[in-house]
């Protein structure tokens, strides 16, 4: 192992749950890679590979890196400098070939991918064992907010917005990706679950502020209100652009246990081994997808009524 490897952190936890009876117990080691990604592709890869040979050394089987993974640049002329298209992508052959060396499922959790138009979409990609893409999914959820004493963050300027959620196979289990800013908006995640998510994939590259304030809680309660695995991926620590990120990669049961952490100070590898029996046996405990009923909302000069409906087929 390298001096480098050494002092990344390293956060290694089996989960624990109580086994649902009615589901045959499957165990499979999972990870969330921490990175501090600079301006460059290069050496952001060599940290990512890095990461990910480390984390199958562990067992890992299924790995997830942050948002920005490829490039984390400084603004939009910076990342139109570096960031290509997705036909013949280089990033994208070489991740390909990392799953393939290490045959695991690897997810990449987002890079800047050159659009027509001078935008680009920040997309998810994840990878088979043999390096074939299995999903991609674009983030729905665009970052446009203004911080007070900070900078405007204008995600909108440099990125299109995805139209589309996405529900995927990966070996072992269903997995709903988002990216990012998503983790704010519960209605997402509800529809993933709601389409058999038994995991959900959250990368990203959280503020400091934000991050110290909401980054933990806003994990904890998608994972209690979908009843799903939660593996977020994080960038962390101060990086070549000048930006500052929170860090704390987590892995979350369904229960909305934190079973792995990382701190904020740099790269580092948080693996849990988990069990998907858990999710039945939360969401049995728990009913609140099978119990949602549909409701109106009317507004008129008296004031708003809400009224619930049976049908919860809709």
């Amino acid at each position: 192992m390298s001096a480098a490897m050494t002092t990344w952190r390293r956060s290694i936890v089996a989960a624990s749950s109580t086994r649902c009876s009615r589901t045959r117990t499957f165990h499979m080691r999972v990870a969330a890679l921490q990175m501090n990604s600079g301006t460059q592709p290069g050496p952001n890869l060599d940290q990512f590979e890095r990461l990910a040979t480390e984390a199958a050394a562990e067992g890992a089987t299924y790995l997830l890196s942050p948002e920005v993974s490829v490039v984390f640049a400084e603004n939009r002329d910076g990342l139109k400098a570096v960031a290509g298209p997705w036909d013949d992508n280089p990033a994208i052959a070489r991740v390909g070939g990392i799953a393939r060396r290490l045959g695991v499922s690897l997810h990449l959790g987002s890079l800047a991918v050159a659009l027509p138009d001078g935008r680009f979409a920040n997309r998810s990609v994840l990878f088979r064992p043999d390096g074939s893409i299995a999903a991609t999914y674009d983030k729905i959820h665009l970052f446009d907010a203004t911080l007070p004493g900070l900078r405007n963050y204008r995600e909108s300027e440099t990125y299109a917005g995805g139209d589309s959620a996405v529900v995927t196979d990966a070996p072992g289990f269903r997995l709903g990706m988002s990216i990012c800013y998503d983790v704010r908006f519960p209605a997402l995640h509800r529809a993933l679950a709601e389409a058999g998510a038994a995991v959900i994939s959250v990368p990203a590259a959280f503020t400091v502020p934000t991050g110290e304030a909401h980054w933990e809680i806003l994990l904890r309660a998608r994972a209690i209100e979908t009843g799903a695995w939660v593996i977020a991926a994080a960038q962390a620590g101060t990086h070549e652009n000048g930006r500052s990120t929170w860090g704390h990669s987590m892995i979350i049961d369904p229960w909305g246990r934190i079973v792995a952490q990382l701190g904020g100070d740099g790269p580092g590898i948080a693996i849990a081994e988990i069990e998907l029996s858990a999710v039945e046996d939360a969401r049995a405990r728990v009913p609140a997808l099978a119990n949602a009923r549909r409701f109106s909302l009317t507004v008129d000069a008296s004031g708003p009524t809400v009224s619930a409906r049976e049908d919860v087929s809709a």
